[in-house]
């Protein structure tokens, strides 16, 4: 059976050899942080990549501290008029998203009537907005902010059933990112993060199958450590195959690449992992 092109809702395009990401079972990408530099890396792709651009924090927050960051990757926001400044500058590089930063461990965060703010001026650009929301009361802070979607599923406490539906209940889609908590070894936090996502996904949230690709020793190519995992949260075939082909946040287009499944007795994760991409157009 055909499906719209697989696609991981969250790579980092500067950290990979994109060329890698050719018949690799992955037809689709997307970027959710780098510096301006990301627009040459989206173009070198072999396959479709949507990207985020910079990271929007507050003045000296998350990632700018981080080893990993390259230079001039965020565009800060102080208060609320400074939103549609960098709002501004993420629609000009041709962004498909705007990221926003939330660790208060690692940095300052906006306040609510910033964020809220930043995402006002994304709707108005028809742009989603996504967060890193890490740490204790970050998951709140989004929903409080009106966010749309979580880059990782949330790993650093068992969220209150309360926080789950409202999540749910506002529609917010989570990325998985359930394999970086470990890359194939069990951990605390991994199973924090299978255990929220399992009571997400039951409750009815939308899942988005997404691996971090650039974060650690991760395949450039559909993650059956990834996959594993989602079925470990519950989410049955028909769950796992519209993780996959979610095309959050691309626009639909004509002529997209699909990808085939090939159909058998073997198990669902048995038969993704000789998927490929390249499809004949829709």
């Amino acid at each position: 059976m055909r499906y719209p092109a697989f696609c991981d809702h969250h790579v980092h395009l500067g950290l990979v050899d994109v060329a890698g990401l050719a018949d690799s079972g992955v037809g689709r990408v997307v970027d959710l942080g780098w510096s301006d530099a990301v627009v040459a890396l989206a173009q070198a792709a072999p396959v479709p990549a949507a990207y985020a651009g910079r990271f929007v924090s507050a003045p000296g927050g998350y990632p700018s501290a981080s080893r990993w960051a390259p230079p001039r990757c965020t565009s800060e926001v102080a208060e609320p008029r400074d939103a549609a400044d960098a709002v501004a500058h993420q629609v000009a590089l041709g962004a498909s998203v705007v990221k926003v930063t939330l660790n208060r461990d690692a940095g300052p965060v906006p306040d609510v009537p910033t964020l809220r703010a930043v995402v006002d001026a994304a709707l108005e650009a028809d742009l989603p907005v996504v967060a890193h929301a890490e740490g204790p009361g970050m998951v709140e802070l989004a929903l409080a902010g009106r966010v749309g979607a979580l880059a990782h599923t949330p790993w650093t406490h068992r969220l209150d059933g309360e926080v789950l539906e409202e999540a749910v209940e506002a529609g917010q889609a989570w990325v998985s990112t359930l394999d970086i908590h470990g890359y194939g070894t069990p951990t605390p936090d991994q199973d924090r993060a299978v255990d929220n996502l399992a009571r997400f996904h039951a409750a009815g949230g939308r899942v988005l199958y997404g691996t971090d690709l650039g974060n650690g020793p991760l395949p450039a190519a559909l993650n059956p450590r990834e996959l594993a995992l989602l079925a470990a949260a519950g989410l049955d075939d028909d769950a796992l195959l519209a993780a996959l082909a979610d095309p959050w946040p691309f626009v639909a287009l004509p002529g997209a690449a699909t990808t085939e499944v090939p159909d058998g007795p073997e198990p669902l994760l048995e038969r993704l992992a000789s998927a490929h991409v390249g499809g004949e157009g829709e």
